[in-house]
């Protein structure tokens, strides 16, 4: 049902994410941090304008190194705040560094952010549902509300919806299923 899948194929901006990204699972930290902060920073705006800043955000956010931006200071803080190349919101740049330390804290709890996404996938034997997730990731991470929570797992294949049943993009991620799948009865 995902419209996204009628607007993102062929179109410059939104086609490389929705054909290699959008939906496909990942393990890598630094992806998913990198996930985690364009959906924080997409709230207010549109993916298309983030998509455009994703560049600057990596430079900005040390290519989303959790362990340097965790360890991000006041000087940090206002170079971001001056950077054009990302979306200046105090608030979001606040998050980014709290969150980068949590997810560094799920190092030693789980084994990382993948392994603990996974620990909490099911929930009294079934996947776990949005609202479930967003309650948990809001007892750890900050400017987690329910669409950034919703679009971040969506686009990592822990929540169904990405694309379409028909869309040729869904029938490649399902040769290697995503959470979703896997939990699906």
């Amino acid at each position: 049902m995902s419209a996204y899948c009628d607007i993102a194929p062929s179109h410059p901006v939104h086609g490389p994410y929705h054909d290699h990204e959008y939906g496909f699972p990942t393990r890598d930290e630094s992806a998913l941090f990198e996930r985690l902060i364009l959906e924080i920073n997409q709230a207010g705006l549109s993916w298309e304008t983030i998509l455009k800043k994703r560049e600057g955000f990596r430079r900005a956010y040390d290519g989303f190194d959790v362990d340097i931006v965790a360890a991000y200071g006041e000087r940090d803080r206002t170079r971001l705040l001056a950077d054009a190349g990302i979306i200046r919101n105090r608030l979001k740049i606040e998050a980014a560094i709290h969150n980068a330390g949590v997810i560094r804290g799920l190092r030693d709890s789980h084994g990382g952010f993948a392994d603990w996404l996974d620990a909490h996938a099911r929930v009294d034997g079934k996947a776990r549902d949005k609202a479930a997730w967003v309650k948990l990731f809001k007892t750890s991470f900050r400017f987690t509300g329910g669409e950034i929570v919703g679009e971040f797992l969506m686009s990592l294949g822990y929540l169904p919806g990405a694309h379409r049943a028909d869309c040729p993009v869904q029938a490649r991620i399902a040769a290697d299923p995503p959470m979703w799948m896997r939990l699906s009865p």
